[in-house]
């Protein structure tokens, strides 16, 4: 497999170039020459097919020429020791639970396979591979997580002060070892900006091998397609019309459904779910890309003014607006309107959804009046699955004023609250990066 930048489609790299890279010299993104489509057999077997078998046939579909497949099981084994369910709502409502891994977060999925896959390509070289990591909340816990200890790689993880969660903020600054955390006085739009631009400068490129762990790198996005699969195995039927509704930031998580969906997998259509900073549902109703500075909420881990993967999503689709309206469809909520749905699931249902997923809930109640579906208890009913992408009790202080009372903390959590947090200040502007890393 091959890999193009979404800036030049006749230039091409290898996967290994494509993942240690991260982003192409152009300041574009990778993307693949082409999508592997898994065989009949795979989808003829599909229901209950648990998570490893999954991701080991997902991910041998796109590596079978770069990575042995001994080494892939291997990877897929060691990654997932735990699962993605399905949780019952309502008979057109169900949410899949991502959060399950070390650090309570969908990032889990990505990260973990993608440490193992960065560890084994710089297994035999003498050069350190240093990673350099944006974060609005969730990836750099799970990227800390993930690449804890492992041999030749260093992180890097830049995040905006004050911008994330007390707890997401322990668990991505008090690691240690070969995890540094800067605390950016500034936006996760700013901390992007600033990686992204570490990447294209001459200077830190002959001092440092760099490359990224957010979903701008290929290899974050394969390995998210595992869960969507996941999602369908646990279907009754296939044949069910079936919808993913995501809550959506940097657009990552969507846009390795629509790289499910291009494998085979038969999802009817995408609900892209954001806060107020909407401008991806601003672009499918205007057709015009307007990025702006991210504004606060309290849903912090989609506070992104101007997500990357919106340029992968245009050339998915060639960037024609009217082919992505087909396919996806856009809704934003503030934080008075997340704060009503999640008290509104948990007096319904007595289950309890963090913000992100609040808004997801929001998008497919909206989603089912607008297209007038109607209730079925059969195979042709319409379900909504939403993708919960983090514990609640991550956000504990929204959380427990929205339902009266504090959650029980995981034991994952437990462990860093007394923690001393360790981060390097630093105001907004490449330079200031540039400077700390020479």
């Amino acid at each position: 497999m091959k890999y193009y930048s979404t800036k030049n489609k006749n230039s091409f790299y290898s996967l290994r170039d494509a993942v240690i890279k991260g982003l192409p010299d152009d300041n574009g993104l990778f993307m693949p020459e082409s999508i592997p489509v898994l065989p009949k057999t795979f989808f003829d077997n599909l229901k209950g097919m648990d998570i490893r078998t999954i991701a080991y046939e997902v991910a041998n579909a796109w590596f079978v020429n770069d990575v042995p497949a001994s080494e892939l099981r291997s990877m897929v084994g060691d990654a997932y020791p735990f699962d993605a369910p399905l949780i019952y709502i309502d008979d057109e409502t169900y949410i899949q639970e991502l959060f399950h891994g070390p650090t309570l977060a969908f990032k889990d999925f990505g990260a973990r396979f993608m440490s193992r896959l960065m560890g084994w390509m710089v297994k035999d070289e003498k050069e350190k591979l240093t990673i350099l990591v944006a974060t609005s909340g969730d990836t750099g816990s799970a990227v800390a997580s993930g690449f804890f200890n492992v041999p030749g790689i260093e992180v890097i993880i830049l995040y905006p002060s004050g911008k994330v969660s007390a707890l997401q903020e322990k668990q991505l600054t008090t690691w240690g070892g070969n995890i540094r955390a800067i605390e950016v006085n500034g936006t996760f739009d700013d901390c992007q900006l600033m990686v992204k631009s570490a990447f294209l400068d001459p200077e830190l490129k002959s001092k440092y091998q760099l490359t990224s762990a957010n979903s701008i790198n290929i290899s974050r996005l394969v390995p998210q397609c595992f869960y969507y699969f996941r999602a369908a195995a646990q279907l009754k039927h296939l044949k069910t019309k079936f919808s993913f509704v995501v809550p959506s930031g940097n657009f990552g998580n969507l846009t390795a459904g629509l790289f499910a969906q291009r494998m085979g997998l038969p999802i009817h259509s995408f609900v892209a779910a954001t806060n107020a900073n909407a401008v991806v549902p601003e672009y499918l109703s205007s057709g015009k890309f307007g990025p702006k500075n991210s504004v606060a909420t309290i849903s912090n881990a989609m506070d992104v003014g101007n997500p990357s993967n919106f340029w992968r999503m245009t050339d998915l689709f060639h960037d024609s607006v009217e082919e992505m309206r087909k396919m996806i469809s856009g809704y934003s909520y503030n934080d008075s309107q997340t704060r009503s749905m999640m008290k509104a699931v948990y007096e319904s249902n007595h289950y309890i959804v963090d913000p992100h997923t609040a808004i997801g809930v929001c998008a497919w109640r909206d989603h089912q009046k607008k297209n007038v579906i109607a209730k079925s208890t059969t195979s042709n009913s319409h379900l909504g699955i939403i993708l919960e992408t983090a514990h609640p009790v991550k956000f504990l202080p929204s959380v427990k004023e929205v339902i009266g009372f504090e959650p029980e903390i995981p034991s994952q959590l437990l462990s860093v609250i007394d923690k001393e947090k360790v981060a390097e200040k630093m105001d907004t502007g490449f330079n200031n990066l540039k400077n700390y890393l020479m």
